[in-house]
């Protein structure tokens, strides 16, 4: 099937050029000996930054493009900021912690959500590519390239699911990321097909669950990959990280990154903490794909409590500075 066998590496060449024109630009970026194009290819390694890592500051795409170019990274993973920064209507609310609902609240609550999505699904179909194309634009005219379009929408209808890898298209991106489960996999994966795009599956702690089958859900389609997030995987298993990589290095065209503490850790077990704080093996998974040069995206996902007296900004830019030292 043609489309499955698209590589990683031929769709960032090969989809549609943007279109002219930007609706709205932030700054007047040009290249200079002082300002020089962001780069954070080290050894043939691809470093880069989910933006979800800049949920915990003011986060407009002008002002995320801003964070990504003060960390020198030339490849990211889009997030919620795409349809945030081009005015999505608000989604559904959302349940009250701890409390119990009344069987009135329950249909309010209901009748809200039916609302807002379909506000949301309106909005979306309605939506003109060019918004994407001009995000592409300001974003590549800056040196940045998008990978990759986060845009969850394995629960949408199908017309939003095509819409989500249209759009992906637009901005450039080789794929779509969304949680993994065995609906996600089994539906996703055929509008990539047809897109000619991936369908890439985040995970969390699930291969800690030995009942978790990862073969199983990436048979579903051809389209269908692994975002293996390294933190994750050792944080639940206390396993190598690299034993996954190997295996399925064919079926992984991007990795979180992030320092964990392990399962078995005393005091704070799979945790997340600084970059050179916790056990994962970071060094390793990087000298692996700098000495196999396989196309795997290195993405840091943030999500360590801020030390006192930094910002997330700080620590994007210092994990890719301790990456960057490690493949140099």
């Amino acid at each position: 099937m043609k489309k499955s066998n698209l590589s990683r590496r031929k769709f960032l060449g090969t989809t549609a050029a943007a279109a002219t024109g930007i609706s709205i630009i932030p700054f007047n970026y040009s290249f200079t000996p002082q300002r020089k194009k962001p780069n954070s290819k080290v050894n043939g390694v691809q470093l880069g930054v989910t933006t979800f890592s800049y949920m915990r500051v003011p986060h407009s795409l002008e002002e995320t493009l801003g964070y990504i170019l003060e960390a020198g990274i030339n490849a990211v993973e889009m997030r919620g900021v795409l349809e945030e920064g081009l005015g999505i209507p608000a989604g559904p609310p959302r349940r009250r912690r701890g409390s119990d609902l009344t069987a009135k609240e329950k249909a309010e609550i209901a009748e809200a959500t039916k609302a807002a999505q379909e506000k949301q699904k309106e909005w979306r179909l309605s939506l003109p590519m060019q918004k994407y194309a001009d995000i592409r634009k300001m974003y590549n005219n800056a040196g940045v390239d998008i990978h990759i379009a986060k845009f969850a929408p394995s629960g949408w209808s199908d017309e939003e699911l095509d819409y989500a890898y249209k759009a992906s298209n637009v901005l450039g991106a080789y794929g779509i990321t969304d949680e993994a489960s065995v609906e996600a996999c089994k539906r996703m994966g055929k509008f990539a097909e047809r897109n000619n795009s991936l369908a890439i599956y985040h995970t969390h702690g699930q291969f800690g669950d030995p009942e978790f089958d990862i073969d199983t859900l990436l048979s579903y389609s051809p389209a269908n990959r692994l975002n293996l997030d390294v933190g994750h995987y050792y944080g639940s298993t206390g396993k190598h990280p690299n034993d996954v990589i190997i295996k399925y290095r064919d079926q992984i065209p991007m990795i979180h990154m992030k320092d964990k503490t392990g399962p078995n850790h005393p005091e704070k077990p799979n945790t997340s903490v600084p970059f050179g704080e916790g056990s994962t093996p970071i060094a390793d998974v990087l000298e692996l794909l700098k000495k196999e040069k396989w196309p795997i995206d290195v993405f840091v996902e943030l999500e360590y409590q801020t030390p006192e007296g930094s910002d997330p900004v700080k620590e994007v830019t210092k994990c890719i500075e301790y990456m960057r030292n490690i493949l140099e």
